[in-house]
């Protein structure tokens, strides 16, 4: 391809392999882990209640380019832990849940089924056919890969048994939206007509076990679990997008005194410090050499 200036852009080098992409993604994510995991969701939480509580002008409040570069910001670990396992099969697995998250988003929207009847209370960035956010997938996906991955740590081997993968795994993507879905209602993202939990009805989260086994079963049947086994063990961030989850959506609830969901956090945030997930050297990032050298 030519020689290395020829290579090199802004003053990075471009990888010629996968395997030098995924290094290159790697450091990028270990040298700013800090800043992605902790800084980025907690600027966020502190921006949308901001922005609910009316103390921010626009275009400032609930911007939803800062809300798509920030919740982007915030996968990255995700998505280089993946980035080396994603092949053909586990391609067509996120194609066919892409058509999948848009399609029941979209009925969603239309009838109120299968979550109920509800709008959207903020600009969350350019619509798909005018009725659907575009960046769906960058909300949705990583909390069920998240979940998933979660499960593979705590389970060790039992994780090997199919239907206690599949289960365990649904189970914390219920969790996760117990988590979620109170506090976007508290600052407004989205608004359900017959609010129960927290502002949420129960047939929200019967819509999400449809959703969740969905997803569950297209990222079983993708990715390579050996592999996953494998990245896990040699990518200490892998799961640091579920650290800002935490502190995002678990800083939000506590703002309003939502305590079961503030609670359902906590559990969460506890599973991770089981597996030890978050115990890093902060010397290790680009803020902790600039700290103490």
């Amino acid at each position: 391809m030519g020689s290395g200036e020829d290579r090199t852009i802004a003053g990075w080098t471009l990888p010629e392999t996968k395997t030098d992409a995924t290094a290159q993604f790697d450091q990028f994510v270990t040298e700013n882990r800090f800043t992605i995991a902790v800084v980025f969701p907690l600027v966020g939480a502190v921006t949308l209640l901001a922005s609910a509580e009316g103390l921010l002008p626009d275009p400032l409040a609930f911007n939803p380019y800062f809300v798509l570069f920030g919740t982007f910001v915030m996968r990255l670990p995700l998505a280089a832990g993946v980035f080396p396992l994603v092949d053909r099969r586990a391609g067509l697995a996120l194609v066919a849940l892409t058509l999948y998250s848009y399609g029941i988003e979209l009925v969603g929207v239309r009838t109120g089924w299968p979550y109920g009847e509800f709008s959207y209370g903020v600009d969350l960035g350019p619509m798909l056919l005018g009725e659907v956010p575009f960046g769906l997938p960058v909300f949705f996906f990583p909390l069920v890969l998240n979940a998933y991955l979660l499960v593979l740590l705590l389970l060790g081997n039992k994780a090997a048994s199919t239907a206690v993968r599949l289960l365990a795994t649904l189970a914390t993507v219920m969790l996760v939206d117990l988590v979620l879905d109170p506090g976007a209602v508290a600052i407004g993202f989205w608004i359900y007509e017959v609010p129960q939990f927290y502002g949420v009805p129960w047939q929200n989260y019967a819509g999400w076990l449809l959703s969740g086994s969905v997803a569950v079963l297209l990222f079983d049947f993708g990715f390579d679990r050996a592999g996953l086994r494998q990245r896990l063990r040699d990518c200490p961030f892998m799961l640091d997008d579920l650290v800002s989850f935490v502190l995002l959506w678990g800083g939000i609830n506590l703002f309003y005194a939502n305590w079961v969901p503030v609670g359902l956090a906590a559990l969460l945030g506890a599973g991770l410090l089981w597996t030890d997930r978050f115990d890093f050297d902060l010397s290790e990032t680009r803020l902790g050499r600039a700290v103490w050298r």
